[in-house]
């Protein structure tokens, strides 16, 4: 490819550790990966962490680890998280933790109020898309403070402006900006406030917990 595509540290809310992600032969990604410290076997070293969900998260290591193998990530300074290698393949292991975290109290405590952007958060919830006179019912893949990724079954016209409706949220405006099979990325006109998307998504989590108690 004749550019290269940012891959980035992804937040999840679900309470199931990552996935093995397909695989991508023909695309070239800076990275721009969160960094932790990892420790397995008696040794320390520096980790890139590609995606983090209350149950576990997915690794790129410097070094091979065999699934099974026990090991801790430093998260932030002085507080770490212990789970199991669960699978390994492509450079890239999944991890599943001991015991449930606070995502959202991961990003509060990461210093995001300094940072120029929030990371995207997947989430699963409907939304409506507005272009023009159409309005069109949608599940959310993921969100951040510049934009978010909806599927739909309907088309959409790249550079079109269209209007995203999530309960929770204000109604905000956009711009269709690229499209992959029936999912579609927005970017927002106006960047949501911290404040703002994490007390929405608080709410999300708020009522994964009410559904998991009923």
């Amino acid at each position: 490819m004749s550019k290269n595509l940012a891959e980035t540290t992804t937040y999840s809310l679900s309470s199931k550790p990552p996935k093995l992600p397909d695989r991508r032969t023909d695309e070239r990604f800076l990275s721009l990966l969160r960094v932790g410290a990892l420790l397995v076997g008696g040794r320390r070293e520096l980790c890139l962490i590609r995606n983090i969900s209350a149950g576990g998260m997915m690794i790129r290591p410097y070094s091979p680890i065999e699934p099974g193998s026990r090991l801790s990530v430093e998260l932030k300074h002085g507080e770490s998280v212990s789970g199991i290698a669960q699978w390994a393949e492509s450079g890239l292991v999944g991890i599943t933790f001991d015991e449930p975290i606070d995502v959202l109290a991961l990003l509060s405590s990461s210093g995001m109020e300094t940072q120029p952007r929030m990371p995207r958060i997947e989430i699963n919830c409907s939304a409506t898309v507005r272009e023009g006179s159409d309005v069109h019912r949608s599940r959310t893949v993921n969100i951040s403070q510049g934009g978010l990724c909806v599927r739909l079954n309907a088309d959409l016209r790249i550079g079109g402006q269209v209007v995203v409706s999530l309960a929770g949220l204000d109604p905000a405006g956009g711009v269709v900006k690229w499209r992959d099979a029936d999912n579609y990325g927005i970017g927002f006109n106006r960047v949501l406030p911290v404040g703002e998307l994490m007390s929405f998504l608080q709410e999300k989590k708020n009522e994964e917990r009410r559904r998991a108690a009923s």
